[in-house]
């Protein structure tokens, strides 16, 4: 994936959080909890596809 689609991949998603954020009506909580899960995986997916972390496939959760 080159560097370009990874840019264009975070501004998609960082402008999706920012409408929801901003234009669908939430309990605090709530728009913390969405904020920080985004936040988790964007950063799994970042770290992944620039290949500090394996594959996330094999990985079980009990």
């Amino acid at each position: 994936m080159s560097l370009i689609s990874l840019v264009v991949v975070l501004v998609i998603v960082g402008v999706l959080l920012w409408l929801i954020n901003a234009y669908i009506p939430m309990d605090a909580k709530i728009k913390t909890i969405l904020n920080v899960v985004v936040l988790i995986v964007v950063v799994l997916w970042l770290l992944q596809s620039f290949g500090l972390i394996g594959d996330l496939n094999g990985v079980r959760i009990r």
